[in-house]
Order: structure tokens, then C-alpha cells, then sequence
């Protein structure tokens, strides 16, 4: 009996195998995937060694397997390093414009494999500017409003994606375990992998097209755009990139279906498209500024309008004063290395009936906020509280423990602030508290036995905190404390064994940020 070897390339779900073994019995299968498939037998390719990939790069190049005498030797390892030592890009090949459409259509049959939701989730991505980390936390958003799905099926949709190398995660190296915070986290995705979901996303009429993605511009709006402004666009996703735009700049557009909307910029002085405020299913509102200063948006007031807004992320931009203005259904709301302007803390601002249902607030890299204002303790359906990277940052409200619906408080890398208030030991549902990198807070509240619901605390490099309330006996549902070395004998004295882990955090440094 004949006996066949059958090659299946590319493949990306183990499901696929498992129907074609099914149906052709007696063959022997090798299967070539990206992802690893922990029931099948596997051999994980290697790289080429350094001398292999030299010596292919040479062949194409100069028709020998060493380096001429006349070419620069540096020069030439220099090259085959970049390559990283993968044989299709050591052979080398002529990109012109077929190629890359020969290549975006290859690559294309296998998105079109993809389960049609994760697909969708896929082809989103291309709404971000290239060569920019994605927070995680913008893109989970952005999935759970337009597919509604929850927040840990978006999650789950992300690593997927990673897993079959159509993005790349970053996460910090605090980020990880209980409780860690999406913010901690963001995705990159390659050029080409970009090209290739405009390539989808494109097919249709661009009043048609679902995902509506403006190509990178200085100013004003593409012609293309113009031509259907007399007629409602179709899309649910928006995305705007620009430099300075001006009152004058902006034609009358109708997105009369548009539940996302992505405005990034690159100025110092910016005027938000009027057409926002026929934008009633808005749902999610995202503001990046990729200039190197804070930029002033004008037309604040179109925020009015926006009545179904769930999420808003506001990013390297003067806080916008908040006085006049109601969010009812906003739900989540980020503050990201802006300049706040005392917008918060204005006498005549009350930010629980600014945001009446708010449940997470994140101020991160916000250097101007001193103190948080006191109208926050008066927001009843808060539930997750981060003030990061507030380098300047000294005091929290005396009655932050009006919070009694918080279940996660993070305050980490605050170094300006030196105490806790004693009402938070009223938050009967907080479950998790991050005070790392607080490195001027000298100790914690006397009763913080009554948070019966804390699970995990966080305080990598407090140093200055020397001992342990005698009351943390009570902490019932305390099961991981992170913690330095030189600290953590503090907690053997109160923390039972049995019941709570005391993890010496390892020292890390990160240069990245350097890159950005």
C-alpha cells in the first residue's frame, strides 16, 4: 500500500488538523504553524547560525559563500545581524509595488481563516497610526463597544492575535498577576500587518466601509472624504490623523452610525471637528497628541452632545475645564500625561455630577496635580482608582473612603506623598491596593484590619514603611503581599503562612523610555 506525506502549510488552528486526519486515514502529516500546538509531536525550527546566515547571504550576494576581499566585512555582518538570520530576508528580494500586492494577497488567505470575530478584531487594528504602541486598555474599549463583547473575551482575543504573531504585546515588567492593570500593557503591529487590514478595509465604497481610516495628513480634510459630504458615511469606526487643525479646516461630515471615534494629532493647538456633535451613537472618544508638548483643544463644548459616551481617553493635552459639561453614561474616563490646569480641583467643578456613573478613572504622568479634589469621594459607583506616575502628587482627600463601592486603588510611583487617609479603611470592597513606588509613605492607616476584602497588596519600594498595624491580623482575604526584602520580614509577624504568600519583588530597570 502506497503511503503519502502530506505537507500542510500555515496552519493556524489545531482544529483544522484534527478534520483532515480525520478524513484521509493512513497518511503521515507535517504540519507548518506559527503557533505550537501542545498535542502534537513538534520540532521547533532554529534560526540559522551565524556562519549559515553569512554564508546564504553571501551566495545571493556576490554568487560566493564568503565575503570578497573588496566588500566591507563590518558592513556585510552588520547587514546579515539585521536580518535576523531568516533565510527569505537573507536571500533578498526586489520590493516593488507587485511584490507587496503579491505578498498582502498571500498573507491575506490566512486572515481569512480566522474566526469572522477575531477577524473583525484584526482588521480594527489598521485605525492606528503606524510605528505607535497601542495601549491595551484603548483597543479592549474599542472591541467591547463595537462588538460587544466583555472585556475578558476582547482580552482573550488579544492574545490570540499575539499567539499567531499578528501583533506583538508589551508589557511592562511590573505588569502580570492579580489585578494587573491593562494600562501596563500595549500592542505594536508591523507595517505590513497594518497594510494588510487596510487592504481589506479599503475594498469597499469609502462611504460603505465599516472602519473609516484617514490617511496621515498636515491639514485639512482628504479629497476623497469631501466628495461624499453631501451623504451620511456608513463607518462605525473614525479615524482622524492630522496635524493643526482650525475652525475652517473642518467641512460639515454626517457619521450618523459612528460608536468609535480616534482623533490623533501632531500640534500644540487644536480645534475638534464640529461634526461630533452629530455623532449621537458615540461610544468611545479617544484624543492622542504625538507632539512633544501639551496641546490646547478647542471646541470642548461639542462634548456636550455626547450622551452615549462610555469611554474617553484623553491623551498629552490641556485638561479641558469641566464645569458646564455632564458625561451621564460615561463609564471610564483616562487622563494620560496631561496638564490638568486645576480643571479637576475648581471649587465650582463636582466631578460626581460630572460623571455621574463613572467606574474607573486612571490619571497617569499627570506632573501638575498637587491634590486630588475632595468632589471625587462623592462618586458613588467608582470602582477602580489609579493615580500613576503623579510625580507631584502630595495629598489624597480625607474622605477618599466615601468610595465604598472602590475595589482597586493604585497609586503607585507617587513619591510626594507621605500618607494615607484613615477613612480608606472604610472601603469594605477594596480588593487590591498599589502604593509601589511610593517612597516617602511612612506607614499605613491603624485599622486597615477592616478591609475584610483586600487581596493583594503591592508596596515594591517603600522603604520608609517599617512596620505593620497590629490590626492586619483581621485581613481575612489577604493572599499576596509584594514586597521588597529589606521589608517584607514586617509581614511574617501578622501574615498567616498558611493563608498569604509575602513575594520578594526583584529589582528591574528599564531603559525603554529612552526610545520614545
Amino acid at each position: 500500500e502506497a503511503r503519502t506525506l502530506i505537507v500542510l502549510d500555515d496552519v493556524w488552528t489545531l482544529s483544522v488538523v484534527d478534520q483532515l486526519v480525520c478524513r484521509i486515514p493512513g497518511c503521515k502529516f507535517l504540519v507548518v504553524s506559527r503557533p505550537k500546538f501542545q498535542t502534537v509531536l513538534s520540532y521547533e525550527v532554529e534560526l540559522l547560525s551565524e556562519e549559515d546566515a553569512l554564508s546564504l547571504f553571501c551566495h545571493h550576494a556576490f554568487g560566493q559563500k564568503s565575503i570578497p576581499l573588496a566588500a566591507n566585512e563590518n558592513l556585510v555582518k552588520q547587514v546579515v545581524t539585521e536580518c535576523g538570520r531568516l533565510p527569505l530576508a537573507l536571500k533578498g528580494q526586489s520590493i516593488g509595488e507587485s511584490h507587496e500586492i503579491n505578498l498582502i494577497d498571500r498573507m491575506a488567505i490566512s486572515i481569512n481563516y480566522l474566526p469572522e470575530k477575531i477577524k473583525e478584531c484584526y482588521l480594527d487594528l489598521c485605525c492606528f497610526p503606524e510605528d505607535k504602541k497601542i495601549p491595551l486598555d484603548v483597543l479592549i474599549n474599542i472591541w467591547v463597544e463595537i462588538h460587544d463583547i466583555p472585556e475578558t473575551e476582547a482580552y482573550a482575543i488579544v492574545v490570540e492575535l499575539s499567539n499567531k504573531n499578528l501583533l506583538t504585546l508589551m508589557k511592562e515588567a511590573r505588569a502580570g498577576g492579580m489585578y494587573s492593570s491593562c494600562f501596563e500593557i500595549s500592542v505594536t503591529q508591523h507595517d505590513v500587518l497594518r497594510d494588510l487590514a487596510l487592504n481589506f478595509r479599503n475594498r469597499e465604497s469609502i462611504d460603505e466601509r465599516r472602519l473609516l481610516v484617514m490617511p496621515k495628513r498636515e491639514n485639512g480634510m482628504p479629497k476623497e472624504w469631501l466628495r461624499y459630504r453631501h451623504k451620511p458615511f456608513e463607518a462605525q469606526i473614525v479615524s482622524i490623523h492630522t496635524g493643526e487643525m482650525k475652525e475652517v479646516d473642518w467641512c460639515n461630515l454626517e457619521f450618523p452610525k459612528a460608536e468609535v471615534l480616534i482623533i490623533n494629532f501632531t500640534s500644540t493647538e487644536y480645534f475638534l471637528p464640529p461634526f461630533i456633535n452629530r455623532m449621537p451613537n458615540l461610544r468611545a472618544l479617544i484624543i492622542i497628541n504625538y507632539s512633544a508638548t501639551y496641546a490646547c483643544l478647542h471646541n470642548v463644548s461639542v462634548f456636550k452632545n455626547l450622551s452615549n459616551l462610555r469611554s474617553l481617553w484623553l491623551e498629552k493635552v490641556s485638561t479641558p475645564e469641566l464645569s458646564s459639561i455632564v458625561l451621564e453614561n460615561l463609564g471610564k474616563l483616562f487622563i494620560v500625561l496631561c496638564k490638568v490646569n486645576d480643571s479637576l480641583v475648581e471649587k465650582e467643578v463636582d466631578l460626581a455630577q460630572v460623571f455621574p456613573n463613572l467606574f474607573e478613572l486612571t490619571l497617569d504622568h499627570c506632573d501638575d496635580l498637587t491634590q486630588l479634589p475632595s468632589s471625587i469621594c462623592g462618586m458613588k459607583s467608582l470602582q477602580n482608582l489609579s493615580l500613576t506616575n503623579c510625580h507631584n502628587l502630595t495629598e489624597l482627600p480625607v474622605e477618599l473612603g466615601k468610595l465604598r463601592s472602590l475595589e482597586i486603588l493604585r497609586l503607585y510611583a507617587c513619591p510626594y506623598l507621605k500618607t494615607l487617609p484613615n477613612s480608606i479603611c472604610d472601603m469594605m470592597r477594596l480588593k487590591y491596593i498599589d502604593i509601589s513606588q511610593c517612597v516617602n509613605l511612612t506607614c499605613f492607616p491603624e485599622k486597615i484590619g477592616r478591609l475584610v476584602s483586600l487581596e493583594k497588596i503591592d508596596m515594591r519600594e517603600c522603604s520608609m514603611i517599617r512596620n505593620v498595624p497590629k490590626s492586619a491580623v483581621s485581613l481575612q482575604s489577604l493572599r499576596l503581599v509584594i514586597c521588597d526584602e529589606e521589608v517584607s520580614g514586617i509581614w511574617k509577624e501578622v501574615a498567616k503562612p498558611d493563608n498569604v504568600h509575602i513575594q520578594v519583588s526583584e529589582q528591574y530597570f528599564d531603559l525603554d523610555w529612552l526610545k520614545e
